[in-house]
């Protein structure tokens, strides 16, 4: 199939299949006429790189448990660790968005909102205060 329907049946855009595919996540065939030609099996590869990707894993990430899901020899330890380093790294950068959100909190709580020029928010980003 061409690029437009392994597109639509992957729901990716032909730019991210194409840069898959400059990376080497991906090789399909080419027909004779030079273009594209991606199997089925090619298509599922595209939704379990979408689905790692709407995880948060990185594409280096998704490079590695591509490989792990095509090798049938695998040991699942391998997969649970990669998934257990995203999870601690989810978990850190919930602490660092949870401290943002207080800050912003603290300086949306302390200024006046008024027509005054004094603000602590700016003050707090200009390093003022």
């Amino acid at each position: 199939m061409n690029i437009g329907s392994a597109s639509s049946k992957s729901g990716l855009p032909a730019k991210t299949i194409r840069y898959y595919e400059d990376i080497g996540l991906l090789k399909p065939e080419r027909a004779e006429n030079g273009y594209r030609d991606y199997s089925t099996s090619d298509v599922h590869k595209l939704r379990f790189l979408q689905r790692s990707r709407g995880l948060g894993f990185s594409v280096e990430e998704c490079r590695q448990l591509l490989a792990l899901y095509e090798d049938k020899e695998r040991a699942s330890a391998d997969v649970k660790s990669i998934a257990q380093s995203k999870l601690v790294e989810i978990d850190r950068k919930i602490i660092e968005l949870r401290e943002l959100q207080q800050t912003l909190k603290h300086l949306v709580a302390h200024c006046h909102g008024d027509r005054r020029p004094d603000c602590p928010i700016l003050e707090t980003i200009s390093g003022e205060k």
